[in-house]
């Protein structure tokens, strides 16, 4: 790639199902040039977020599909190249929607600074960028803990998951983490400081779910869907709170699953107990901004907060890194190096 081209990963067929590396296309392209009012930024960090799945489908959603040819979506921490316009300039430290490409032409009002003295720039698309921001308030404004009740919440050594557990401590409850293996159940128990971590591979896992919530379920934060719901609807105590995040059981599904139809039981069980369900999107709350950013830095530099992060190299690694996300091979974080961090 010379000085003058970047390189770009596009959709190049919908996936049916999981997502196969034929199905993404890496590109070279000119290097674009700014317009007055725009910026060029070179990417940093990209982020690899179960989302983008969603994004894949030609079909009714909150934002609109990645096109065929088109670059897929992505948050990206990345510095400013050239350009000069709403106060930013060459060599700003910048959070935006790059998506996968090593540069990225952007608005004033669609990029972010960002501060390594405050955190790594790495976190400005983890702990402190949108999957931590998910977290602080869809805990906080849907789950509503109150102190000596249950959060449970599923994937809980992922991005958003293990922020949760650890945003229920701070709040006074017990924190009860869903994940999937023994090193992963071991991290969000002796790392994250979880009350409990069940191991949903395990041939017992209803039983241990059930165990380790002996007073029910108040809060439960669905990132799975799945088993792993069924298995939690029965323990929900009345006028327990639901914030649904995500599903990723069912982002490969290509048809309705197989067996009866739980919505009745399910509608029965929000009905009889009074279940708050409620599913949000992040962009609704863009006004918590400043809460998060104030609270999130000093909670990681209290230690109170702490994080794991999944690093891969290179921007062709992203295809192969976000298949294996998708079938939760990841520990941690997500995220793709795609430039040098000056930062070290």
């Amino acid at each position: 790639m010379s000085e003058t081209e970047i390189q770009r990963i596009v959709l190049a067929a919908r996936p049916k199902g999981e997502p196969r590396l034929e199905d993404f296309r890496l590109e070279t392209a000119a290097l674009p040039a700014p317009g007055d009012g725009d910026l060029l930024c070179e990417t940093i960090y990209l982020s690899l977020d179960p989302y983008m799945r969603g994004r894949m489908i030609d079909g009714p959603s909150y934002a609109a599909p990645v096109g065929l040819g088109e670059v897929i979506v992505g948050g990206t921490v990345g510095r400013v190249v050239a350009g000069s316009a709403g106060g930013f300039a060459p060599g700003d430290l910048v959070l935006g929607d790059g998506g996968w490409q090593t540069h990225w032409l952007a608005a004033p009002a669609d990029l972010r600074r960002v501060d390594p003295a405050v955190a790594p720039l790495s976190t400005y698309v983890g702990v402190m960028g949108m999957p931590g921001l998910t977290a602080y308030v869809g805990l906080g404004e849907i789950g509503r803990p109150q102190p000596g009740e249950t959060v449970v919440v599923a994937a809980a050594s992922g991005a958003v998951g293990s922020v949760v557990g650890q945003l229920a401590r701070i709040a006074g409850a017990r924190a009860v983490g869903i994940a999937g293996g023994a090193d992963k159940c071991a991290f969000v128990r002796e790392e994250l400081g979880f009350d409990a971590c069940i191991d949903h591979r395990s041939g017992t896992f209803r039983q241990d779910l059930a165990a380790a919530c002996p007073n029910g379920i108040d809060v439960y934060f669905e990132n799975v869907g799945g088993p792993v719901l069924r298995a939690v609807l029965p323990l929900m105590n009345p006028f327990g709170r639901m914030p649904i995040c995500g599903t990723i059981a069912h982002y490969n599904a290509t048809g309705l699953p197989d067996g009866p139809d739980r919505v009745p039981q399910f509608m029965r069980t929000v009905l009889v107990n009074r279940l708050t369900v409620r599913g949000f999107i992040i962009y609704d709350f863009a006004d918590r901004q400043p809460d998060f950013d104030r609270d999130m830095a000093r909670w990681l530099a209290e230690g109170r907060i702490r994080y794991r992060e999944d690093v891969r190299e290179g921007l062709a690694s992203a295809p192969s890194a976000f298949i294996e996300l998708l079938r939760g091979g990841n520990f941690g974080k997500m995220v793709v190096r795609v430039g040098e961090d000056p930062t070290g």
